[in-house]
């Protein structure tokens, strides 16, 4: 079935009868933007970054069936994060395999930072993934150190001119294999002052060179607890100049709306509220995830859930046969103590093949970081296998086996290392 390439609404402005739904299957990030600060559970903003759920690849499937039984209109299946696709390539990649496979004519797109996005090319346009959107805030390192706190990058963080060069290279020699591969290119800039706006052409000058279709200028808006909250939010009219100026250089797209992480309806609607509620109850279906077999347990002796989540040197794994009985598969070593938020981090990845870690207590801190890799954190005491029972079956724990944890001592100084 040949695929529509024109009923893209964000990069088609005449295609505004059609739908788009963005699969929030990416949680993870690898470069911290000074502009942004990612929420969950938020359905009163949009932005992107925002989503009220994350997705299993699995369960995206499951979504996507059940909004096409009550629309006709979705036309794109994007992913655009909440994290970042290629921070997630295990579930991006996997999320498009199964839409293609089972709606062979949607069209597929992803938007990504493009640090990593790279060695995925290839398997993309296999995929038949016609639209790539890269946000490109620099193409001057020195100006790109300056947009981004920090970067993760085969394993290292990098920080400065480093990361600056290093995400430069990346997202330009992305844009050229797209190109190659006869994909559409959409370059995103994030309009920031006092940082890029006297930068902004050079990036249309820069990217058109390279063949990118058409450029997104998106102005920064200020976002409390930021590096950038300070900035403020460029002007209408500079807007209107930036535009009118990088048009002599490429088309420009003059009609987003800041689409959220899980956007789903026309432009016009962030999260639209038909979809809303499939959205919530595909997350609490019964949907064996084969991605995310198992459940991880903090246990002293690996029989019952009785140690902080910071305390647990290695963790109890449980599997579930084909007869629903339980397992012990065995057990893995947890990340050593120290590292702030890269130890639950590292932990995420350790267990990123389970959907639940079952534990006594844990922080705020490390529970946030563990849930934003996918992985749902149940406090409990009592036995692991009565535990991972209720997880498997996507029930609530009953009252029985619930621990409520009255809060860190008074040498907490909430660090995210575990109040052991």
């Amino acid at each position: 079935m040949k695929i529509e390439i024109d009923k893209h609404p964000c990069f088609n402005k005449e295609a505004d009868s059609c739908e788009r739904i963005h699969l929030p299957v990416a949680p993870r990030c690898n470069v911290l933007c000074n502009f942004c600060n990612r929420k969950f559970d938020c359905l009163n903003e949009s932005r992107p970054g925002v989503t009220s759920k994350v997705l299993s690849p699995t369960q995206a499937l499951n979504y996507m069936r059940k909004t096409q039984d009550i629309s006709g209109n979705i036309t794109v299946v994007g992913i655009a994060g909440p994290g970042d696709p290629f921070a997630c390539p295990d579930e991006t990649m996997e999320t498009l395999r199964l839409i293609r496979k089972e709606f062979p004519e949607m069209i597929l797109c992803v938007a990504t930072n493009g640090l990593e996005l790279y060695p995925h090319i290839d398997e993309l346009s296999e995929l038949d993934v016609s639209h790539v959107t890269i946000t490109i805030n620099a193409v001057d390192p020195t100006i790109a150190s300056e947009v981004y706190g920090w970067g993760r990058y085969n394993k290292k963080v990098l920080r400065g001119m480093p990361l600056g060069e290093l995400i430069f290279e990346n997202q330009l020699k992305s844009i050229s294999k797209l190109k190659e591969c006869g994909m559409i290119a959409k370059v995103n800039s994030i309009v920031i002052p006092g940082v890029n706006v006297h930068h902004i052409p050079e990036i249309a000058k820069t990217v058109a060179a390279l063949g990118a279709d058409i450029m997104n200028q998106i102005p920064m808006v200020p976002v409390e607890g930021t590096a950038f909250e300070e900035n403020g939010e460029p002007s209408h009219d500079e807007m209107t100049r930036l535009r009118f100026q990088c048009a002599k250089e490429m088309p420009q797209m003059s009609h987003c709306n800041r689409c959220r992480a899980d956007a789903a309806g026309s432009l016009d609607e962030g999260l639209a509220e038909r979809y809303r509620e499939i959205l919530h109850d595909v997350t609490n279906e019964n949907t064996y995830d084969d991605s995310r077999p198992y459940v991880a347990a903090a246990s002293l002796e690996g029989l019952l859930v009785n140690q902080h989540l910071g305390e647990a040197r290695k963790l109890t794994i449980y599997g579930r046969n084909e007869d629903g009985s339980l397992y012990n598969e065995g057990f893995r070593s947890a990340p050593r103590p120290g590292g702030a938020d890269d130890r639950w981090k590292a932990l995420g990845e350790t267990l990123k093949d389970c959907r639940a870690i079952l534990v006594h207590a844990v922080g705020e801190r490390p529970k946030k970081i563990m849930e934003e890799t996918g992985i749902r954190v149940v406090e409990m005491e009592g036995m692991i296998e009565e535990g991972a029972r209720y997880v498997y079956n996507n029930q609530e724990l009953p009252a029985s086996l619930k621990h409520h944890f009255a809060g860190c001592g008074t040498e907490c100084k909430g660090n995210g290392q575990g109040c052991a």
